[in-house]
């Protein structure tokens, strides 16, 4: 078969969860699958703080090797239809490129690639045709997911070796470290990566380090989840990247934004790590550490159902008290409020977590990967 053209449609709702997938799925099928690969954006500024190269004055441009186009509505640009379309998240595709796709003898393969779940009604949803109402077409629901009933998660070639090489390379991670001005780490101290919302359990968590008997480094981008970090210790002051605040055992450094592989890196040398949205979260799996998922809002705590379902199969095997350790700080957590004995609870849990996160990887690719899956589903609709 000769070489696929895709087009990926992506709106831009999160900052980086939408475009963090999206940009990954655009690389991984232009390196590993041959795809010629056109990303479709809206918000070129957010997609910029995770993609340093990214021009944001230029609409039409190439990135390593995918081309990216800024989508403005109303959608004036020029354009020829791709072979497999991708409408990201239920973006919905611009109403001149559907005229277009229904005007083509040979229909490209319209595929909406959906949120995240690990609830139960994925399996009767995955793969499924949906008619146009007006246009002879018909686009496929993919999901994302974490068994046989799913298309699986984002996982490169390669990925976890690359993983395990550097948390066994020392003289690289000590560099790692001082390159970004973050000192040592005491003795018997943890680092933490922290990439969430704003909440108050921030604050309340901050506190709870500072007060305790165990050193821990906080490494935190500059984001919305910062100001209650620094409220929590007492500080209302702006921080800039590079910027330390030691209070009691807990030491925050401010660490600037980064690409998407500087991330991997950051989530791969950390003891523990919280994560927001869907990007970060799949990627802190893959990183075999333990972490604490802090799910995008939802009306009516619609998240928290997707949260349980996911903690449902991911504490499966664990020990009783392991899994309610971990259960109950990812609900004070996502609820805006940690009972007082929810971080000792969870230290207590991590041995028994960090050999569960190491293995949890492993379980997940047993059901195949999702470029891979997205391919071979294209390929056969395209036949």
């Amino acid at each position: 078969m000769p070489q696929l053209r895709w087009d990926i449609f992506c709106t831009v709702i999160d900052n980086f969860g939408d475009i963090g997938v999206t940009w990954r799925l655009a690389r991984q099928l232009a390196a590993e699958h041959d795809a010629a690969v056109t990303l479709w954006v809206d918000d070129l500024a957010s997609f910029a703080r995770i993609a340093p190269a990214l021009d944001v004055a230029q609409p039409d441009q190439p990135l390593g090797n995918i081309r990216v186009r800024y989508w403005g509505k109303p959608f004036t640009a020029d354009f020829a239809v791709a072979d497999v379309v991708i409408e990201a998240f239920a973006c919905e595709l611009p109403e001149a490129y559907q005229q277009v796709m229904a005007a083509r003898e040979k229909k490209p393969v319209w595929l909406n690639l959906e949120y995240l779940s690990a609830e139960d009604w994925v399996a009767g949803c995955h793969r499924m045709a949906s008619p146009h109402p007006r246009l002879p077409l018909s686009k496929y629901f993919f999901f994302p997911g974490f068994d046989e009933n799913s298309g699986g998660l984002l996982c490169e070639s390669g990925l976890l070796a690359a993983r395990d090489a550097w948390q066994a390379d020392r003289t690289a991670l000590d560099a790692y470290w001082q390159a970004r001005g973050v000192p040592p780490c005491p003795a018997g101290g943890m680092r933490i990566s922290l990439f969430a919302y704003d909440t108050p359990a921030a604050a309340q968590w901050a506190a709870t380090l500072a007060a305790g008997a165990q050193p821990v480094q906080l490494l935190v981008p500059q984001g919305r989840v910062l100001p209650d970090v620094l409220a929590g210790i007492g500080i209302t002051q702006p921080a800039q990247p590079g910027d330390s605040f030691r209070h009691g055992a807990l030491q925050v450094c401010v660490l600037p934004m980064t690409d998407q592989d500087g991330y991997d890196r950051l989530l791969w040398s950390c003891d523990l790590n919280i994560v927001r949205g869907e990007d970060s979260f799949v990627r802190a799996q893959w990183a075999g550490r333990p972490f604490i998922w802090h799910i995008y809002r939802q009306d009516e705590d619609a998240h928290l159902e997707k949260l349980d379902a996911f903690l449902q199969r991911y504490l499966e095997e664990l020990p009783a008290d392991t899994a309610a350790a971990i259960r109950d700080f990812h609900h004070g957590w996502n609820r805006d409020a940690l009972a007082p004995d929810a971080w000792p609870r969870l230290l207590a849990a991590l041995p028994a977590w960090q050999a569960h996160a190491r293995a949890w990887p492993q379980a997940l690719l047993a059901h195949g990967e999702l470029a891979t899956n997205l391919v071979q589903f294209a390929k056969k609709q395209l036949q």
